[in-house]
């Protein structure tokens, strides 16, 4: 429970953040995942990406990413690979529940309270004159796209430029948050980018007013998909499919509508009836009013 929007942000934030305990577990089958990769493929090297990696992950509901840089002949359409990881897994898994989720392969141990993706991906050089790499790897459908995860962390860490180390994390948290609680189907990579490079212009950081803006500037676009904010790859999208954009943008739709009742109620004093309208933005998981 909290009495004031300040400390109601500051628990519900540290509820988000995935424990130690949860990062162990899914991160105990590493080896044994990658010799089995190594074996069938050989491997350059498999390293970890995603929300775990950048301190982005919400407890309950974030994967472990690894991507798999692979020595073998990169096939021309990108279903070959994510196919034959899957099976090349599933020898040595028997029992686990492994299926394709674009653009990795899903382990779900422990049924499904260990989720660990694999990202099969191939190395096409190097970003700029950096150690940061560039892969190809699956994408919507058959095709490949470019990746740079080691970039793409970079510039989420160097994002809080003019704010309180730690706001860029919080905001992707409190978004991806979102996200994961009312189900929605967007790209958690898609938040994170959009959540970077809203902050990185920011000169102060308020949790319920930039969630606030943060949303309404993804509803204002539209959705849209948006260009690689370091330059080094493509667009990035927000959806898999036309169907699944349609019910997003119905969502954010929601959640905008909700954390503008939320901010307005606050500014005028009413501080219950705006952490009423926190709570149903976010599932009924925001702390309560004290």
């Amino acid at each position: 429970m909290a009495r004031t929007a300040e400390e109601a942000f500051r628990l519900f934030n540290t509820w988000l953040i995935p424990s130690d305990s949860e990062r162990d577990k899914a991160a105990s089958h590493r080896q044994t995942i990658y010799d089995k990769l190594d074996a069938r493929y050989g491997l350059y090297r498999m390293f970890q990406s995603g929300s775990f990696k950048h301190g982005t992950g919400i407890s309950g509901h974030s994967d472990v990413d690894y991507f798999a840089s692979l020595k073998s002949v990169r096939p021309e359409h990108s279903y070959s690979i994510l196919n034959s990881v899957r099976d090349t897994l599933q020898e040595r898994f028997p029992s686990t529940y492994i299926h394709v989720s674009r653009p990795a392969v899903v382990l779900e141990f422990g049924q499904g309270y260990e989720r660990v993706e694999i990202i099969p991906a191939y190395a096409v050089g190097s970003v700029g004159d950096t150690d940061n790499m560039k892969f190809k790897i699956p994408g919507v459908l058959e095709e490949w796209l470019e990746s740079t995860p080691e970039a793409h962390l970079a510039y989420v860490n160097s994002s809080d430029i003019n704010v309180p180390s730690g706001s860029t994390k919080n905001l992707t948290r409190l978004v991806k948050a979102w996200k994961c609680y009312r189900d929605v189907p967007i790209s958690s990579f898609y938040l994170e980018m959009r959540a970077a490079a809203y902050m990185r212009v920011q000169k102060s950081y308020i949790p319920w007013l930039d969630l606030y803006y943060l949303l309404k500037s993804l509803s204002d676009s539209g959705l849209v998909a948006m260009n690689d904010p370091t330059g080094n790859t493509g667009r990035i999208y927000p959806c898999s499919s036309d169907a699944k954009h349609a019910d997003a943008v119905s969502r954010l739709s929601t959640a905008l509508t909700r954390a503008e009742h939320a901010k307005d109620y606050l500014a005028g004093g009413y501080i219950s009836l705006a952490f009423d309208e926190w709570d149903k933005l976010f599932n009924g998981k925001f702390p309560a009013y004290s």
